[in-house]
């Protein structure tokens, strides 16, 4: 299946998702078992949070016949992605305990999700699936138990649901939704660094939204806890899945009300005002002072982008 999208969103790393993801079929052990039969079968395989690839650093392939990937290691959870045509696709977490062994091997590559997506490693419309699997095997590790009675669960609709031995309750994947913005004010916009960011990165505020909060005032709340600044209009641009461990980045820009600057310093080391020039500079890596924004994989480059390049306003 191939589809082509002009959504911002469809820029951003682990977007772009071919996989058909026949969610009709997930509990038709009938088709799911002739599917894992299928000599066309293809899984990504994941150690842990670790991604196991085929191939050399010039040739990376994520997608595993069934029985290479046995061969890695014992499955410890299943799940089917999707269809890619008629080539079912599945994923397989095997124990992070035989990431040493396999990193010996000189036909297999062991990386992480986010150097593959940041560093360029793999086309767009791969990452998707893989950043689903992650997510959705993440998931199955951490709720291995009830949250209801503590008894033992077990995996249901081809990976997409765990039940409990015990109460019968039903658990479903969760995906965490994230803001992620940036205040503007005429021609000019905020931006902050964290500690742990590479040095002279400064990027958008960010922030989970919290329960019973709309989209927009989570962006206004964040804003104000983190730099002091009072917003009004809410505007959305853009969105990206984010398996770290399984949230939805929801880009907007916003309505800066006034200028001065409160930076909470214990979420973030630095917020400052850059002009439009200023973030085109740091965009193209041409910044005077050496300041950089994030990578183009990132929502948070696809926000500054917007606004100063794109003319993107409120």
């Amino acid at each position: 299946m191939t589809i082509t999208r002009d959504e911002r969103s469809a820029r951003t790393g682990y977007a772009v998702n071919q996989l058909d993801r026949a969610a009709n079929f997930r509990d038709d052990e009938a088709r799911l078992a002739s599917w894992r039969a299928a000599p066309n079968a293809r899984t990504v395989v994941l150690a842990g949070d670790t991604v196991i690839l085929k191939g050399s650093n010039d040739q990376m392939d994520p997608l595993f016949s069934l029985s290479e990937a046995a061969a890695l290691g014992q499955a410890e959870e299943n799940v089917f992605l999707g269809l890619n045509g008629d080539s079912p696709v599945f994923g397989a977490a095997i124990s992070a305990d035989h990431i040493d062994i396999l990193k010996t091997r000189s036909d297999l590559i062991v990386s992480d999700a986010r150097s593959l997506a940041s560093e360029g490693l793999l086309p767009p419309d791969t990452l998707g699936p893989l950043a689903e699997a992650k997510a959705l095997l993440h998931w199955h590790r951490r709720h291995r138990f009830c949250a209801a009675c503590g008894a033992p669960t077990h995996t249901a609709n081809a990976g997409w649901k765990r039940i409990c031995s015990a109460c019968e309750s039903e658990h479903f994947p969760r995906t965490d939704p994230v803001v992620i913005m940036m205040a503007v004010k005429g021609d000019k916009c905020v931006l902050g660094r964290q500690a742990r960011f590479n040095p002279g990165m400064y990027s958008c505020l960010a922030g989970f939204v919290e329960p019973g909060e709309t989209i927009e005032d989570a962006v206004r709340r964040e804003i104000y806890e983190e730099a002091g600044i009072r917003i009004g209009r809410v505007r959305y641009l853009a969105s990206q899945p984010w398996p770290f461990p399984a949230s939805l980045m929801i880009g907007a820009i916003a309505e800066a009300l006034d200028e001065a600057l409160n930076v909470d310093t214990q979420e973030l080391e630095d917020a400052r005002w850059f002009s439009r020039d200023e973030v085109r500079s740091m965009l193209d890596v041409r910044h005077s002072g050496g300041l950089i924004a994030p990578k183009p994989f990132a929502i948070a480059h696809a926000i500054m982008r917007a606004w100063a390049v794109e003319g993107e306003s409120l």
